[in-house]
């Protein structure tokens, strides 16, 4: 009898449990939209000298928009087709110039103040499930709703933004959300592939298991460093990103930790090379061969210590002897910080966010920039070399049902692209995020 009951129980739950599944609805199509304006002031610091990437001494308030429309639809079993247009515009402070951890993320995407519209992703993605376990996926942007299999391969191909699928953080990712500084987007040292409004055209592999899941991109480069134009020659011009991420609990909370690794391809300058050449004012463009590389890790960790209180830390690193040529000047940077949710002063949907960031160079990019060299964001004309170091703080405020959100935010930045002649300097920004 009591082997009965206890088989009858399992039963029971098994039939509640497959019942449950059966109520899951499989999103067939998918219509998101977000809106994000962000606008920024920086007060006058102190600056004997300027060079023609320099952030500018002077007082200064500068907007950026970004507008983006999502689409998704399940084609068949597995099968997904992504198409997202977007709209930007604006501009950071002095040009999104003289920063290494720039204190907008929403001006990687924006090449100019007037509005443009663009085609942001394209790409198709199929999915291989088997086992029993699922996992519910919460409609979202660019995510389909509904079951998926905790065991699974996919992969996809097209157009799309690395951080889409790699270096992923609960508490410090989305520059439309979460903090704004560049350095606390991603990895910093990682220059991860892009074009100059942020996406990149290749190929992406996931193999996924309960715990743990392991990625794979292989994508194109472009012709220059920030451009838009792809290079062909795929053969010499390309970059592969592989990441591990294992997923744990402690002490009854969430964590995950991830490591990350890269190796870019292509056509780069050599910042030994252009001081041999032109000791007075070396020029790293004029180096730019095939053959180059540039390599770099990353460690990436997100804990919960409570419901409502989490925090992070990042620490990423490239050999820096070739020219940046995707995304910022960072060779090496550590980044740690914190995010409490609002329920404390009953305020449940609201957010408190404090970050820190150190940035560094490598010896060969800290010599050329010593000796008057520009990269394509920073250049002084000279360097007193000290690590820019950061400070964001931030409160979001769920302004309406979850889909209008207002956040203001502050950064302090010590020696701003690496030179302790220069600042500090004290940036204060208002954004405001639509999203349904």
């Amino acid at each position: 009898m009591k082997k009965c009951l206890i088989l009858c129980s399992i039963l029971l739950i098994t039939i509640k449990f497959a019942s449950a599944q059966d109520t899951v609805k499989q999103e067939r199509f998918s219509f998101h939209f977000q809106q994000t304006i962000i606008t920024q002031y920086k007060t006058a610091f102190n600056a004997p000298y300027s060079g023609q990437n320099s952030l500018s001494p002077q007082e200064e308030t500068q907007s950026s928009i970004t507008t983006t429309f999502f689409g998704a639809a399940r084609l068949w079993k597995g099968a997904e087709a992504h198409f997202d247009p977007e709209l930007s515009g604006g501009a950071g402070l002095s040009q999104t110039l003289g920063v290494a951890g720039f204190p907008n993320g929403e001006t990687f995407r924006v090449g100019g103040v007037q509005n443009k519209i663009y085609i942001a992703r394209l790409y198709f993605k199929q999915t291989f499930e088997w086992g029993n376990e699922k996992d519910t996926i919460a409609a979202d942007a660019d995510v389909l709703g509904g079951l998926k299999s905790k065991r699974y391969f996919s992969f996809a191909v097209g157009k799309y933004n690395m951080g889409d699928f790699f270096d992923q953080n609960n508490f410090s990712h989305d520059p439309r959300a979460q903090f704004m500084n560049w350095a606390l987007m991603d990895n910093a040292a990682w220059d991860y592939p892009a074009n100059t409004r942020g996406y990149v055209i290749g190929s992406y592999a996931e193999f996924g298991q309960p715990d743990w899941t392991l990625r794979f991109a292989f994508t194109m480069s472009v012709t220059h460093e920030n451009a838009s134009v792809w290079d062909a020659n795929i053969a010499k011009a390309n970059t592969q990103t592989i990441e591990y991420e294992k997923r744990y609990v402690l002490n009854g909370q969430k964590g995950t930790l991830r490591l990350l690794g890269f190796l870019n391809n292509g056509k780069f300058g050599n910042y030994r090379q252009a001081i041999a050449q032109n000791p007075s004012a070396p020029n790293v463009d004029t180096t730019q061969a095939y053959g180059r590389h540039k390599y770099g890790f990353g460690i990436n960790a997100d804990q919960y210590l409570a419901k409502d209180f989490g925090v992070f830390a990042k620490a990423s690193f490239n050999d820096g002897r070739t020219e940046t040529w995707f995304f910022t000047e960072i060779d090496r940077s550590v980044t740690f910080g914190g995010v409490l949710k609002g329920a404390s002063w009953k305020r449940d949907d609201d957010e408190l966010g404090l970050a820190f960031i150190g940035n560094g160079l490598s010896a060969p990019h800290r010599d050329y920039m010593a000796a008057g060299g520009y990269g394509f964001l920073i250049g002084d004309g000279k360097l007193n070399y000290a690590p820019e170091m950061i400070a964001e703080l931030y409160y979001k405020v769920n302004a309406y049902q979850h889909k209008f959100w207002l956040t203001p935010d502050y950064q302090f930045i010590i020696n701003p692209a690496y030179n302790k002649d220069r600042g500090p300097v004290n940036v204060f920004s208002i954004r405001a995020h639509v999203e349904f």
